[in-house]
């Protein structure tokens, strides 16, 4: 009798599942905008060609960044991006987190930047976008000055603040045990 119902259920939920066009194939076009391998590396395996200038990287951010984050990425609605780059203790606000004071590589930044925004079409910023509006909030940050050139070549380089604050691994007393970093 359970098998019965089981299979019943299985069938209704394959039936309604059509209807609403549930597992509907994407296209080849879709699933390459998702397609955004290889991850980039504290080391900056992965970057992708490309260069980023400050005041390029202001206009971006203005036109398709502000609205979220603030004029200056001050964090009104969603995540402030510019603070002080002082060290955060375990007794900061997470509101206070921010580029500056939380993010231990700049290669990161270029990676969630690429993957997850601008919100509602992330992915669809090119490689000179994304550079861009790294070098633009690093800027922001105080970590480089307005005429630092962002590409592959110095990003892994920049020594972000909250850098010594990751915690090292217990066993073997390095950050990232499984990977040789800068």
């Amino acid at each position: 009798m359970v098998k019965r119902v089981l299979i019943l259920l299985s069938l209704l939920g394959l039936a309604l599942g059509a209807r609403y066009g549930l597992g509907t194939p994407i296209s080849e076009d879709l699933a390459l905008q998702y397609d955004l391998r290889p991850a980039v590396l504290p080391d900056g395996r992965g970057l992708p060609p490309g260069e980023g200038k400050v005041e390029e990287g202001g206009r971006i951010y203005a036109e398709k960044c502000a609205s979220c984050h603030g004029a200056s990425g001050e964090g009104y609605p969603f995540n402030r991006l510019v603070a002080e780059p002082f060290p955060i203790t375990p007794d900061t606000e997470p509101v206070e987190y921010a580029i500056g004071n939380y993010w231990p590589y700049a290669t990161t930044l270029y990676d969630y930047i690429r993957r997850a925004m601008p919100f509602g079409a992330e992915g669809s910023l090119t490689n000179e976008e994304v550079y861009h509006l790294v070098a633009y909030l690093l800027y922001m940050n105080g970590i480089t000055d307005a005429d630092t050139p962002i590409n592959q070549t110095t990003l892994p380089k920049i020594r972000m603040p909250a850098r010594e604050l990751l915690d090292l691994d217990p066993e073997t007393k390095r950050r990232f045990p499984w990977l040789t970093l800068p």
